[in-house]
């Protein structure tokens, strides 16, 4: 089986791949300073709750936009499992399509892996929208290049740093409000507003100016771990929550030819 590693800002998600299909898929918090060591001890605590041991991983692919979290992930790979970790962008792992902007070298791995699996997945231009750290908008032609995109303060960090900065306002849920009503008549329902729907707003304003650029008809894609609280409003054609892993498990296959 294939443990396939998305190591992102926020949370290093593991996921077991059994022939193309995800059997397990666990999270933790980010933390540079995890070793190796640590990070076998959570893996295999949790490979034996599946039932499973550790020697059923017989590959390890890393996708990371944390630099520093590769070398602990890489020990773990060869330290616990015996085998050497791919590491996505590089060598056999290469992206493999056309990255149509002017700083190519900058493409987070997250979202190249999106792209990835999406165009695998379905047919003509895309735009891909991942809820993570931050949120990213990506469009990809119908010939499978990359065209460029956009990238915005993600739902969580817009709320901290509002609660952050205003001393008087409290720290609530993210959580669409009870009401379409965007007139609060108090300040938790006022927050709510303008996190909740001040981020429809924008995901509406991006999207009706991509797809006007793009200038012709593209399939909206939601992935990470928020998209699903937008889900009512139609802005989506799919939401595909393990977006990631699987342009992991693809690039996995492509790399071993």
């Amino acid at each position: 089986m294939l443990l396939a590693i998305d190591a992102g800002n926020t949370n290093v998600v593991c996921a077991l791949v059994d022939q193309g299909q995800i059997r397990a898929r666990w999270r933790i918090a980010t933390d540079p300073r995890r070793t190796g060591d640590e990070y076998a001890v959570w893996v295999n605590q949790l490979l034996q709750l599946e039932g499973l041991d550790r020697s059923v991983v017989d590959g390890v692919i890393i996708g990371t936009v944390v630099p520093r979290t590769l070398h602990n992930l890489q020990v773990l790979s060869s330290k616990y499992f015996g085998v050497e970790a791919i590491i996505a962008g590089q060598g056999a792992a290469q992206w493999g399509f056309p990255l149509d902007v002017d700083e190519p070298q900058n493409l987070g791995a997250d979202r190249a892996l999106n792209m990835i699996a999406a165009h695998a997945q379905h047919e003509g231009d895309l735009i891909i929208i991942d809820f993570g750290t931050a949120t990213t908008f990506d469009v990809v032609d119908y010939r499978g290049a990359y065209k460029g995109g956009v990238i915005a303060p993600g739902v969580n960090l817009s709320l901290d740093a509002l609660v952050t900065a205003a001393a008087k306002l409290p720290r609530i849920a993210i959580e669409a409000p009870k009401s379409d009503s965007v007139i609060g008549r108090n300040t938790v329902d006022q927050m709510h507003i303008g996190i909740y729907w001040g981020y429809v707003a924008m995901i509406e304003g991006l999207l009706a100016r991509t797809k006007a650029e793009i200038g012709r008809p593209a399939k909206v894609i939601a992935t990470g771990g928020l998209a699903t609280l937008f889900e009512m409003h139609d802005m989506f054609d799919v939401i595909e929550p393990d977006l990631t892993i699987r342009g992991l498990s693809m690039l996995y296959e492509r790399s071993r030819g």
